[in-house]
């Protein structure tokens, strides 16, 4: 892709995500990615691979379910302005629509008695279960698997000096074969420029919840610490971890307890912690090659701030 089309359409998705809360036009994304508004939609799409209101609903749904899930304080109405929706009846017919489920069996997915298709899997192919959100609701069998003696687990709060790093995407959010691409690439560029691979800090930005999201429209980075003296060029980026406090979470296990693993900071020590998520993604720092070993070992970072009263 051409680097300035990229860097364009970088900033209108970046516009979006900041003002997902409001009403969003055209023109106005639009003017921000400097395209004009007679050919931007076309351009937005062949690139973003869906059209601008179907990345628009997208984004402000799964946005307003993960709100829905990690902040249950809030009420209804709250989460439906909050993300967008005019108003909370708006808001659960969209979810009903998009998810198959109401906001309020999203909430309680115990009370489900059917399961339901929605758009999410007609659109994206995805299956989409409530249940699925909650690490907390697992049977006994399930918790037993996660938990056995080869997976650790241990959560501490720790101040971390920021990061120069360089990262390249997934061209294919959370698909296994896109994130080892990406890495592959990163590793051999690090090497090359003077970072011994077993030197090498690995992180990687996960934006979004698989839960959630469609797993190839997740947005995910791989990231390496980088020396002030080394210079990025496209297809690279150069980007930063901030200095900050985070919640820290040793993890090692298969691939696939890895998102029960992350949920587990937002749904059971989140509440209690004094915290909440700064407005950053998460970070996971491999301590490992899941390729050589057959299992992940790493440190899952929330970045955290103080705790805003209502």
């Amino acid at each position: 892709m051409n680097r300035k089309y990229k860097t364009r359409i970088d900033q209108a998705l970046q516009y979006i995500e900041e003002n997902l809360s409001k009403r969003i036009l055209l023109t106005d994304v639009a003017k921000v990615s400097h395209f004009s508004p007679y050919h931007f939609h076309r351009i937005f799409t062949g690139i973003v691979g869906e059209t601008i209101n179907d990345y628009i609903a997208r984004r402000r749904l799964e946005r307003a379910i993960n709100t829905l899930i990690f902040k249950p304080d809030l009420s209804m109405t709250q989460v439906a302005l909050g993300n967008g929706f005019s108003s909370s009846a708006n808001f659960s017919k969209a979810v009903k629509l998009y998810f198959g489920f109401s906001p309020s069996e999203i909430r309680n997915p115990d009370k489900i008695k059917d399961s339901k298709i929605g758009k999410i899997y007609s659109k994206y192919g995805k299956d989409f279960n409530p249940s699925d959100l909650y690490p907390t609701r697992l049977t006994n069998e399930m918790t037993s698997a996660i938990y056995r003696e080869d997976t650790i687990m241990n959560i501490e709060v720790r101040d971390i000096d920021g990061y120069r790093v360089c990262a390249l995407p997934s061209t294919r959010g959370y698909e296994s074969k896109a994130i080892y691409e990406a890495w592959d690439k990163l590793i051999g560029w690090a090497a090359s420029n003077g970072i011994k691979r077993d030197e090498q800090q690995r992180f990687a930005f996960a934006f979004d919840n698989p839960t959630v999201t469609p797993i190839d429209k997740c947005r995910y980075e791989a990231a390496i610490v980088i020396g002030s003296n080394i210079q990025v060029n496209p297809p690279f980026n150069l980007s930063e971890i901030p200095k900050g406090k985070y919640a820290v979470l040793y993890f090692k296990g298969s691939p696939e307890e890895t998102i029960k693993a992350q949920l587990s900071i937002y749904s059971d020590w989140l509440p209690d912690s004094g915290f909440e998520p700064d407005n950053f993604p998460m970070l996971e720092h491999y301590l490992n090659d899941v390729r050589v070993d057959g299992h992940i070992e790493m440190e899952i970072h929330v970045k955290l701030k103080a705790m805003v009263s209502s």
